[in-house]
């Protein structure tokens, strides 16, 4: 439960998955993102949760697939979760890129570019049974997803961020 140490492959695929996007949106932020007025507090634990998921799904070799059986379903989830992210960046990226298209929902799970990384994670840790990324992703959650429903409750109109046709 504790880990193994090595190189993930695995991790270093997320992390690709998660910072590509990322790196592109900083060029291309939406119009009217104001980060401004953020919660310290908050943001201290998304940094610290950011930290600690980086070091824990490269430093450990036990999200790697040793074997395929009913327990990979777990990695198969997380792995989904992160296509569907990816998904989300496009959309984002297709778009007008107003703050509204930056959070906008999807069948109903809000805030998309935070809930989706931090659950992929927390599944790739129960995957893995490495509890150092569990509390990560924990931690990481609790900044990461709570600044987001910061941002989404000072956007105006809600039904810009709330509706997604096709869902």
């Amino acid at each position: 439960m504790l880990g193994h140490f090595g190189f993930s492959y695995v991790g270093l695929i997320y992390m690709l998955m998660l910072e590509v996007p990322n790196i592109i949106w900083a060029r291309r932020k939406p119009k009217g993102y104001d980060p401004s007025g953020e919660n310290k507090a908050l943001l201290f634990t998304e940094r610290i949760g950011q930290v600690l998921c980086v070091a824990s799904i490269l430093l450990f070799t036990d999200y790697n697939p040793h074997s395929f059986d009913l327990w990979t379903m777990w990695l198969a989830v997380s792995l989904v979760l992160m296509v569907i992210y990816e998904i989300n960046w496009i959309r984002y990226f297709r778009s007008e890129q107003t703050v509204g298209d930056f959070y906008r929902s999807l069948c109903g799970i809000p805030a998309l570019g935070a809930t989706l990384p931090v659950t992929a994670f927390l599944l790739l840790g129960i995957y893995g049974k490495v509890i150092w990324l569990v509390l990560a992703s924990i931690i990481l959650g609790i900044g990461h997803i709570g600044i987001h429903a910061q941002h989404i409750r000072r956007i105006k109109p809600k039904d810009e961020v709330n509706t997604w046709k096709g869902c």
